[in-house]
């Protein structure tokens, strides 16, 4: 479990997170939903360590980031998984090549036992036969499902996922999805996921929040959604042509 509380986050003189409380649930995907510019990546970002904050604390089990010293801070990151918005592949290197390099900067596994952690995370990820192919040479969802083989690598406790289907058509949008809430239910790995598509929402949210103009206004899981009375959620969730339609037959 993560506990966040009362996360604050400025840039100069824009305060983008303002005393944000939430806790990721374990062995869930959990989601932080959002406009563009809500401040749902600095959220992110923050509590994986790629930002520091002004105030606040983030604790992984017990353990508060924001207090690790270097060595223990290294510690933690090895638990934490991270898909990054777009797959941030190394375009020059084959997807194994991808796949094995946090194996190669964090552990002392012989070169069979590599072989058969790639092979593993390939496998649980659906890819078969791509292996010596380069970013370059299979699809955006490829690209996204090898992201996320590198990023269940070396087992994490902990997987966070920025807008993991950004550029992907609505049918490999959902096949993503349930990869993801699969991974999570049979890795048992506690999910955070970034997302402004409400497609995925429905799809795999099981804990949700919801930030507008950096605070959390509201939280709750997908049952939920659609009968809240707080107008900001409403007019971030009906905006699609297709979610008004399922409000006019509410």
């Amino acid at each position: 479990m993560i506990e966040v509380k009362d996360l604050s986050k400025t840039f100069g003189d824009t305060k983008v997170l303002k005393e944000v409380s939430y806790t990721i649930e374990k062995g869930k995907t959990n989601l932080v939903i959002g406009q563009s510019g809500s401040g749902k990546s600095v959220f992110l970002k923050s509590l994986v360590g790629l930002h520091s904050v002004d105030s606040g604390e983030i604790l992984f089990d017990g353990r508060d980031l924001t207090k690790l010293k270097t060595k223990e801070l290294k510690v933690l990151r090895q638990e934490i998984g991270m898909v990054f918005q777009g797959g941030a592949l190394f375009n020059s290197s084959t997807v194994e090549e991808n796949v094995r390099f946090p194996l190669d900067m964090f552990t002392k596994f012989t070169k069979q036992e590599k072989q058969k952690r790639i092979d593993f995370c390939l496998e649980h990820v659906n890819i078969e036969n791509a292996h010596n192919l380069f970013p370059s040479e299979i699809s955006g969802g490829m690209q996204k499902r090898v992201a996320i083989a590198r990023a269940i690598a070396l087992n994490p406790k902990y997987l966070f996922c920025d807008e993991p289907n950004s550029g992907l058509d609505p049918v490999t949008a959902i096949v993503i999805d349930n990869l993801i809430q699969d991974l999570t239910k049979e890795l048992d790995i506690t999910t955070m996921v970034i997302t402004h598509d409400m497609n995925s929402v429905m799809e795999i949210g099981e804990h949700i929040m919801f930030i507008y103009k950096g605070s959390k206004w509201w939280e709750g899981d997908k049952s939920h959604i659609f009968s809240t009375d707080n107008k900001e959620l409403n007019d971030f969730v009906f905006a699609s042509d297709l979610f008004k339609s399922i409000k006019k037959q509410k």
